[in-house]
């Protein structure tokens, strides 16, 4: 039995115009220390399918499909069910480092919380776990900076504490969240590097949200490309990148800065045409389509069938031919 499987996951938010189809017919799985990375723009529904797998959606929101962990259906499942899950078998690191913790409550607190809900420990057993957390996630001095307000530690720091938190149950799964969003280059590959180390370590899956592509292929095993809430491309990180085949993935590889152009004064960096649509505005069909150079009639109205190329590696585009010639003729 896998750890995680999401199968045909939707989600349905309401909004002043009307229903808005934030995540569509998502599936994947995940066994015990598999790495997963879900990439695309912002608004293409990363973070909603991750906040889908702990119930933290806004009200109102509909789920449908099935989010099953060691067997169990959490789909339709209470709060006080989803409370036992959270932080426990579920750990998430937010997405921003700086908001992310109670700026009233010392961190030693925030960090003990957790262990004092979900495992029962007494105020100093909880105390003293907080502290080792502290120091294996690379908090200096843990022992006397655990009674410290979270303004009094950088950026850095405090994305370390974020960390520490969302582990300190052993949670079988970990979400990462963007975890390196405003933070300095160095600092984001210690902190990229700490969570493989951990995930290692403790044999956790992981489930890497970024709009990077470079910590994708860096950080991760297999990845879904996301558009529109829907997956476009997906399969095993080096397949994906060694023949990128959907527009879109294309499109957002094509688009990332590289040290060349710094050498080429005045080039303009790739982009994608358009902007991404409002949820409520999709196209019936690809997702993509209009801001596609392929696009034709057909793509407003089809919803592309998934396509499997090698080695698990799965594109919904009705164009791929297509693509596939523009490829070779600027080869």
């Amino acid at each position: 039995m896998a750890l995680l499987e999401v199968s045909d996951l939707h989600v349905q938010l309401q909004t002043p115009r009307g229903p808005a189809e934030a995540v569509r017919g998502v599936g994947f799985t995940l066994e015990r220390g598999d790495t997963l990375g879900l990439v695309g723009e912002s608004g293409c529904g990363k973070s909603m399918t991750a906040l889908a797998l702990l119930g933290l959606l806004p009200d109102r929101a509909v789920v449908r499909g099935s989010i099953r962990l060691h067997g169990q259906e959490l789909v339709g499942q209470g709060d006080t069910a989803l409370c036992q899950v959270r932080g426990n078998r579920i750990g998430m690191v937010f997405q921003e480092p700086m908001a992310a913790l109670n700026p009233v409550h010392r961190i030693g607190h925030q960090v003990a919380e957790p262990l004092r809900l979900h495992r029962g420990l007494g105020a100093r057993a909880a105390r003293q776990e907080a502290i080792a957390l502290l120091d294996r996630v690379g908090i200096p001095d843990a022992a006397r900076r655990i009674d410290a307000y979270p303004h009094q530690f950088s950026g850095g720091q405090r994305q370390r504490i974020t960390i520490a938190m969302a582990l300190a149950c052993g949670p079988d799964l970990l979400i990462a969240d963007e975890p390196t969003t405003a933070l300095d280059v160095t600092v984001q590959r210690q902190i990229l590097d700490l969570i493989a180390e951990l995930v290692a370590e403790r044999q956790m899956a992981l489930i890497l949200i970024s709009h990077d592509l470079g910590v994708i292929a860096q950080n991760v095993r297999r990845m879904l490309v996301m558009y529109g809430g829907s997956v476009v491309e997906s399969g095993p990180t080096a397949e994906v990148f060694a023949a990128m085949a959907h527009p879109y993935t294309r499109g957002l590889f094509a688009a990332r800065p590289r040290l060349a152009a710094v050498r080429q004064p005045g080039k303009r960096l790739a982009t994608i045409a358009g902007t991404v649509p409002e949820l409520v505005e999709l196209p019936a069909g690809c997702p993509f389509a209009g801001r596609c150079a392929f696009t034709i009639g057909a793509c407003h109205t089809t919803v592309p069938p998934p396509t499997l190329l090698a080695n698990g590696h799965v594109v919904r585009c009705i164009r791929l031919d297509a693509v596939a010639a523009a490829q070779e003729a600027t080869a």
